[in-house]
């Protein structure tokens, strides 16, 4: 009997991209799987528990890499918040474009849109985290309990546009997929114009005189 061979990890997610590939499915077990590439089938639990766990964990690993590519820069952590966005986006959207086949075979396998969801959500708190690490300039509420409303919100409404942009990103059939790159460029600074403070504070600043000077304007 031949000797079941070992592997890693990375390893294995790299046979399960294959095997989806050529199969357009997951594998009907995960024995079928392991014997389909050769090695042990208790080998796969040593770091994985399903196959949607794995699925969860490509879109991760995208993460992660594209963090650490940006964290070798130098001029990285200088940027402001905007074009510390920008260089997520477009890092990890080349990444994605790296794996295209798989991850669009990935997310149109389930026709019940909130399945395919479920496969991004532990990308959706990485995001959410990386997000809320951002220099963004925020209202000053004051309140507590506004501040953390005000927060969850804005990382939310981040991570519906990135859903967003990766729905575009499937759809666009442009060469080089230059019109998602047009779309995330144009995205992300529409979103931060709209978060400028600026008018806002104004605004503010405003009610609080008028609430003051009120004895004033007595008709």
């Amino acid at each position: 009997m031949a000797k079941k061979k070992e592997i890693n990890k990375e390893g294995i997610l790299s046979l399960y991209i294959d095997y989806f590939l050529e199969h357009n499915k997951q594998p009907q077990s995960v024995y079928l799987f392991a014997k389909h590439a050769g090695f042990e089938e208790g080998l796969f639990y040593k770091h994985y528990a399903s196959f949607n766990q794995i699925e969860q964990n490509f879109f991760i690993s995208l993460f992660d890499n594209t963090l650490e590519l940006l964290g070798n820069s130098e001029e990285f952590a200088s940027y402001d918040a905007r074009t510390q966005l920008l260089s997520f986006y477009f890092t990890y959207f080349e990444m994605l474009t790296a794996n295209r086949s798989f991850v669009v075979a990935l997310l149109k396998e389930d026709k019940n849109k909130l399945k395919s969801l479920s496969k991004l959500s532990e990308l959706r708190k990485s995001f959410k985290q990386f997000y809320d690490t951002l220099d963004i300039e925020k209202i000053d509420l004051k309140q507590e309990k506004l501040i953390e409303i005000q927060e969850k919100t804005m990382s939310e409404m981040a991570w519906f546009q990135f859903l967003f942009t990766l729905k575009f990103w499937i759809e666009d059939t442009s060469i080089s997929f230059e019109k998602t790159d047009i779309f995330i460029e144009k995205s992300v600074n529409t979103s931060f114009d709209l978060m400028d403070t600026t008018p806002f504070k104004s605004l503010i600043d405003f009610g609080k005189f008028m609430w003051h000077e009120r004895g004033s304007f007595k008709m």
